[in-house]
């Protein structure tokens, strides 16, 4: 793997390549041209699934951590198990909030690979990684500290509050190992070699899955153990990442040393790319509250639709970030029109992998009810949901397909603005929805279908809108 980095001779830092907008096809006759555009076709769906499969294995990896945590945890008793859902929400939302390390990271080290810059690409991953760390050991020291006012904020009481302190100061140790793995996943996007990341994830995760058994049952730790067992697995992942990512600059000459003005730069980068998920998160966080406004069946059944959403969406950024990768390469060489293509390709995947995955979700969700909830009446609403938002999975998958093209052209502030309007005029639809609508909505049944079809056609269809717009034209390029 390591010979196979140099295999390129890198072009000099100094090397810029003008884009070229125009059709790169412009020889040979018209049956030749239908051949290569078709060979040319397949070649790109190779390279997406290529990239999207070990990817969606790297992205489960904070929620399987959880997901492994609430098995081990449930044996306990409730208080661990309700302490353990305040403890990771904390936690989850902390760590998805910095997503945008992955991202710029992913986005600036392979517009440089794709302009032969390796050297400075490469030490722009440094700077992520250092950036990370800073960012990691803030937000742990910050949320050890505030563990007791923000599970209370959360509803924690009693003996609740006391495992959900415990859990979240054991696991927030291990934030600035998480957000280490985030940065260099973000290099190895950009250098196209995800195959490590994938490894990290499922090592991470067996290893996670040993200490919880050791710790929680073996040497009776409680939820401490519990959540000192993901503690190290973090650590080990970022670790994990981390060491090959500095032995591959190392041997390009990129320095180690940390250098302000890129860390800042790397900063600036992620500014817009924080306020875009902020936002989205915010819009979520309002969606929760009005369903909860909407009754306890519809919260209910919420929040089975929404927990199984939040996995099969993993797939679907998997796409878009392969898609990202891609462009950001082709944007790099300066190569406009095989960007282009990989757009349309990108987009045509993600809505294939929408409309595949919203079909599953459909079938599915007319029987998960009965994992979820053993009342009928739940399980009718969770059925309903499932299908209503299986009908909107292909608008989702190119959505997000494009969002990663968006991210990979760095093409930042106009995400962070359009998903910013987006989420203000969602939250202005929903929460007239649930104080002056749901009055007049004659049943859990109806609430629960209008909830997911608000929510797919005015925040995933206004995102949509956005970016369909943006890449009909060519200033997402520049």
């Amino acid at each position: 793997m390591h010979a196979s980095v140099h295999s390129e001779s890198p072009m000099p830092s100094s090397t810029h390549k003008p884009i070229d907008a125009g059709n790169s096809n412009t020889s040979g006759d018209a049956g030749h041209g239908d051949s290569d555009r078709v060979a040319d076709s397949r070649s790109i769906n190779r390279q997406i699934l290529a990239l999207a499969l070990p990817t969606f294995g790297q992205l489960i990896a904070e929620p399987t951590f959880i997901l492994i945590d609430t098995a081990i945890v449930g044996h306990i008793g409730d208080a661990a198990l309700a302490g353990l859902s305040i403890g990771s929400t904390i936690i989850l939302t902390a760590v998805g909030l910095c997503i945008f390390l992955a991202y710029s990271t992913t986005a600036q080290v392979a517009h440089l690979l794709g302009a032969g810059r390796r050297r400075e690409g490469l030490q722009a991953g440094i700077d992520g990684l250092w950036l990370a760390l800073g960012i990691g050991v803030i937000l742990a020291i910050g949320l050890f500290a505030g563990a007791e006012p923000l599970c209370r904020a959360l509803g924690g009481q009693g003996a609740v509050l006391e495992q959900a302190v415990t859990y979240t100061r054991a696991i927030v140790l291990g934030a600035p190992g998480m957000l280490l793995a985030y940065a260099a996943n973000g290099i190895f996007r950009g250098l196209q070699k995800v195959r490590i990341t994938l490894i990290a994830a499922v090592s991470g995760a067996i290893l996670n899955t040993v200490l919880e058994v050791l710790f929680v049952i073996v040497f009776g730790r409680g939820i401490a153990g519990s959540g000192a067992a993901t503690m190290i697995a973090q650590w080990y992942m970022g670790l994990f990442l981390v060491v090959p990512a500095i032995l591959w600059a190392q041997a390009d000459g990129a320095s180690l040393r940390p250098r302000l003005a890129g860390i800042a730069a790397a900063g600036g980068d992620g500014l817009p790319l924080f306020i875009r998920t902020l936002a989205i998160r915010a819009a979520m966080v309002v969606t929760v509250a009005s369903a909860a406004r909407m009754g306890t069946s519809v919260l209910a059944g919420f929040q089975a639709v929404n927990s199984s959403w939040n996995f099969a969406m993993n797939m679907l950024d998997s796409v878009g970030i392969a898609g990202q990768t891609l462009v950001a390469t082709a944007l790099g060489a300066g190569n406009a029109s095989q960007a282009r293509r990989l757009t349309k390709a990108t987009g045509r995947a993600g809505l294939a992998t929408g409309a595949l995955i919203g079909l599953a979700f459909a079938v599915i969700g007319l029987f998960a009810g009965h994992f979820f909830s053993p009342t009928p009446h739940i399980q009718m609403l969770i059925a309903a949901g499932m299908v209503t938002m299986g009908v909107f999975f292909p608008l989702q998958g190119w959505m997000m397909a494009i969002d990663g093209i968006l991210i990979g052209s760095r093409d930042y502030r106009y995400l962070a603005a359009t998903c910013t309007v987006t989420a203000v005029t969602y939250i202005a639809v929903i929460m007239v929805l649930a104080d002056a609508v749901t009055p007049w909505l004659g049943s859990d049944l109806m609430r629960t279908v209008v909830l997911w079809v608000v929510f797919n056609v005015v925040l995933m269809g206004g995102r949509g809108l956005f970016n369909g717009l943006r890449v009909r034209g060519d200033r997402w390029m520049r």
